[in-house]
């Protein structure tokens, strides 16, 4: 039996050392987010697919869990090079923007992460790579993409959180200075 601070991983091995045991098991984690915006106003977000139901595919944010002694800053700055390439300093980041805690099935288990989300610009074109990505991530991540907030809106994948659209359509003139607090989503498939 694991305690809530030793590592939980999936029946199926996949789910990395960051997971923890939360309350009623749930596998649990702190993560940060960027939404990251080029000169044009695109979000980039990552797709991904669920190795469980391969028909299954999502968009979402650059980011990924805290590794311990990180800050959530530098955790956001950490997971943009791993999986874009991109090269972002703690001083790029603004907000946190937007907070939310999300519960999705994962690695064949019920996980809940408590997110924070910056808001970060990119100047000029920025070349993508995925020459960082983890063995976990090549196996369900499949695309690293601009996209408009028209092509979020239009997309018929899942999308993450699903106010994406006009998260990004708000911040693309600037930051206000309020965070959006989205409070505690279930993003689990549905079951039948």
């Amino acid at each position: 039996m694991t305690t809530d601070d030793e590592v939980a991983v999936g029946a199926s091995g996949q789910l990395d050392d960051g997971w923890r045991n939360g309350p009623g098991g749930m596998r649990t984690r702190r993560a940060a987010r960027v939404v990251l915006l080029d000169p044009d106003g695109r979000v980039l977000l990552v797709r991904g697919h669920d190795a469980d139901d391969p028909g299954r595919h999502w968009w979402f944010t650059v980011g990924g869990g805290i590794d311990p002694g990180e800050s959530v800053r530098e955790a956001a700055v950490r997971e943009v090079l791993e999986e874009t390439g991109l090269q972002l300093e703690v001083d790029d980041l603004v907000g946190p923007v937007v907070t939310r805690s999300a519960i999705f099935d994962f690695a064949r288990e019920s996980c809940l992460q408590h997110e924070e989300l910056f808001l970060a610009h990119v100047s000029g074109d920025a070349t993508l790579s995925r020459a960082r990505w983890t063995a976990l991530e090549a196996s369900f991540l499949d695309a690293v993409e601009w996209l408009s907030v028209d092509e979020l809106r239009a997309v018929t994948d899942e999308v993450f959180p699903a106010e994406l659209p006009e998260i990004v359509e708000s911040l693309r003139a600037g930051w206000d200075g309020t965070v959006r607090h989205l409070g505690v989503q279930d993003e689990q498939a549905s079951v039948g």
